[in-house]
């Protein structure tokens, strides 16, 4: 069994690729802040949450609770005590049990070598905000990952920290590593950083393998770009080389789809709108139309019209907001109209977001049954939220074939 921390570990794509290959695996413990994305999390692998060991907790013995750790409601600023005391004490409840499941460590600023599980694998995928293109956009140009920049993607260097520990404690280190993030951590503005922690893991014993994957490539109908990284620790001289003529005969970025595996957009896209879950779905992912709407959609590829899918497209990379231009693609309505607020298109539901992700019907109905009401007409998981859960995710199938290989290294070379 191969046992795994998953930091910055969003919905927990890392664990359903190893659930879909049948690698037996257990999850030790992840590091997720983000209150919305750690109650999915929960639902998504471990189904209906039993609140029964909280039945006798005062709300203030929840606050009371909660309020050590470092939580966030929207993944970019943490909640103050206040903002905790607000929430229901359902709410309380769901977010305290999905820390307990999961062995949720928080905050990866306070995770010390020393407290962590011992564990064979060890992800990180570290917020991309300030790495990514789309920060230029927005002015958003905060440092990229440099040491000093004191933004979210500078969380990287946490992981250094947390591997020092390993060494100062004389832990042994987890025989594998893997990084997922933008391609854009290959540009120049960033490479010197990404070549410095690449050097840090060599000085490790870590073997580094870099690859840049296209989630088309492995079937899936999204043209999503994303760079990743296998590190393995070896410190035998032969079994070195034996592993990296491996990575050399079986790169991944040689990967083609054989047409015969190709998903069309038509396995993804919910048009049938005679369902009334995929109706209803729709036009709450129907924006009102206003002038700067009528710019999106001129703007934007159209993935379907009507109840008619254009399968020999792939949709743009699902963002963590579908109501931006430029977005993934919108659904033109044709004459399936509806809604009358906005007659010429909607955006991709989170149904579609989550199934362009790699994740199945079966658990995004699983997340809308125990979307629990927390508030006046108010879930703990809104159209946004999902979407937003989505667009930080990671390709399950681009994954799928990286677990395959670290099973291949796994079980020959170490």
């Amino acid at each position: 069994m191969l046992r795994m921390i998953e930091t910055f570990s969003g919905i927990g794509s890392q664990t359903q690729a190893l659930k879909n290959i049948g690698l037996d695996h257990k999850v030790v413990a992840i590091s997720e802040w983000d209150v919305n994305a750690m109650y999915a999390y929960d639902i998504l692998h471990n189904g209906k949450q039993d609140l029964s060991a909280f039945r006798h907790y005062t709300k203030q013995d929840l606050i009371d609770e909660l309020k050590e750790y470092t939580l966030s409601m929207d993944g970019k600023n943490p909640m103050s005590e206040r903002a905790i005391s607000s929430l229901s004490i359902l709410h309380l409840k769901a977010i305290l049990c999905s820390i307990r499941n999961n062995n949720n460590l928080v905050d990866i600023t306070k995770i010390h070598a020393q407290d962590l599980p011992e564990a064979d694998i060890l992800t990180y995928s570290f917020p991309c905000q300030d790495l990514s293109i789309s920060g230029y956009w927005h002015n958003r140009d905060s440092g990229g990952i440099d040491r000093d920049a004191n933004n979210k993607s500078t969380l990287l260097w946490q992981v250094e920290r947390i591997l020092k520990e390993y060494v100062a404690c004389e832990r042994d280190l987890p025989p594998f590593l893997l990084m997922e993030n933008v391609s854009n951590i290959l540009s120049p503005r960033h490479i010197d950083n990404f070549l410095e922690w690449q050097a840090f893991l060599s000085s490790l014993g870590y073997i580094n393998q870099v690859y840049t994957l296209d989630a088309r490539n492995f079937g899936v109908p999204q043209s999503r770009i994303r760079t990743y990284m296998i590190s393995v620790l070896a410190t035998d001289a032969e079994k070195r080389r034996e592993i990296e003529d491996y990575f050399v005969v079986n790169s991944l970025e040689h990967i083609t789809c054989p047409e015969t595996q190709r998903k069309s957009l038509a396995d993804y896209l919910k048009v049938d709108y005679s369902n009334d879950v995929y109706r209803a779905e729709a036009i709450e992912s129907t924006p009102e139309l206003t002038p700067s709407r009528e710019k999106i959609f001129a703007e934007n590829l159209i993935l379907a019209e009507g109840n008619q899918v254009f399968e020999n497209l792939s949709a743009r990379t699902v963002t963590t907001k579908q109501d931006r231009n430029p977005n993934s693609g919108v659904i033109a309505y044709g004459s399936a109209v509806l809604t009358e607020k906005n007659p010429k298109y909607r955006n991709l539901t989170p149904r579609e977001c989550f199934l362009l992700m790699g994740f199945s019907e079966e658990q995004f109905d699983r997340l809308t049954q125990e979307n629990i009401t927390v508030g006046r007409d108010r879930t703990i998981l809104t159209v946004t939220k999902l979407v937003k859960m989505a667009g930080n995710s990671i390709v399950v199938q681009v994954l799928e074939a990286i677990f395959r290989q670290i099973r291949d290294l796994h079980e020959n070379y170490l």
